[in-house]
């Protein structure tokens, strides 16, 4: 009997522990699902590798596991991580290839110049909804157009190409509900025609001045946004969300801007 008793204290100790130990492992691996969860969560980049590292397991993502990553904002020092969890993350990448050492905390847009996020002052859009912008007026008015109207023959603000803006958004507010605009010299004015609610329609974006682009997520709520070096010389603006409320009658919001001279 006790001899028994024995060979099964032995039995759970070299056969049943180290399976239970294992499955335990398994379930606190991370998943790709996991990843996405604390990014959408605001958890910055520096929180989430240090989870990657803490779980000390190399992750084999597919081509759709790096697109759907990709798709979430996750940042390429998170999916580096993730593949080689015993590396050092890859640092941020430098200003000539679009991103500055020391990013503002404070929501706000700035303006990448000499190597450092410089603050962007907003300037005051007039918006007037049917066609009442007569210089724009002749491109064909679509419902749910919005004209904005700006004081001023360019902005104050003046930069060359590549132009770069870092967005640092709300809780809860995602860089593509921002608006990129190629505006319009009207004389002593600007002006540009977008559409209402900041959903860019490819098909119809010749007769706008929306401009389609892919922001960059660069950590929680921060993301870049790059104006190439090909793009016309001009003045442009990023329109924040919510810059626009009537759809009926005039009414004002924000918008930062930067002159391109030729």
């Amino acid at each position: 009997m006790q001899r028994s008793r024995v060979f099964l204290a032995l039995f759970l100790c070299f056969f049943l522990l180290p399976f239970a130990a294992l499955s335990q492992q398994m379930q606190s691996r991370l998943s790709v699902d996991d990843i996405i969860k604390m990014s959408k969560a605001g958890l910055n980049d520096d929180l989430i590798i240090t989870q990657v590292k803490a779980n000390a397991t190399p992750f084999k993502l597919s081509s759709d596991d790096l697109i759907s990553l990709h798709q979430s904002g996750i940042s390429d020092r998170v999916i580096a991580t993730m593949v080689n969890p015993s590396a050092a993350p890859a640092p941020m990448a430098a200003a000539a290839t679009g991103a500055a050492t020391g990013e503002p905390t404070e929501i706000g847009v700035y303006l990448l110049q000499n190597g450092s996020w410089q603050e962007m002052e907003p300037e005051i859009v007039n918006f007037k909804s049917g066609g009442v912008l007569k210089s724009i007026a002749t491109d064909g008015l679509v419902k749910g157009d919005k004209n904005g109207h700006l004081k001023g023959a360019h902005s104050k603000t003046t930069t060359s190409l590549p132009a770069q803006f870092l967005v640092v958004t709300p809780e809860g507010t995602s860089a593509t509900e921002y608006q990129l605009i190629h505006l319009r010299d009207n004389h002593d004015n600007r002006e540009f025609r977008s559409v209402t609610g900041g959903v860019f329609h490819s098909s119809s974006g010749a007769q706008r001045d929306d401009i389609e682009f892919t922001p960059v997520k660069t950590s929680s709520r921060h993301y870049t946004i790059t104006i190439p070096a090909t793009a016309s010389k001009g003045d442009y603006g990023v329109l924040p969300p919510g810059s626009y409320t009537s759809t009926n009658a005039a009414s004002g919001g924000k918008i930062y801007t930067i002159y391109i001279p030729e």
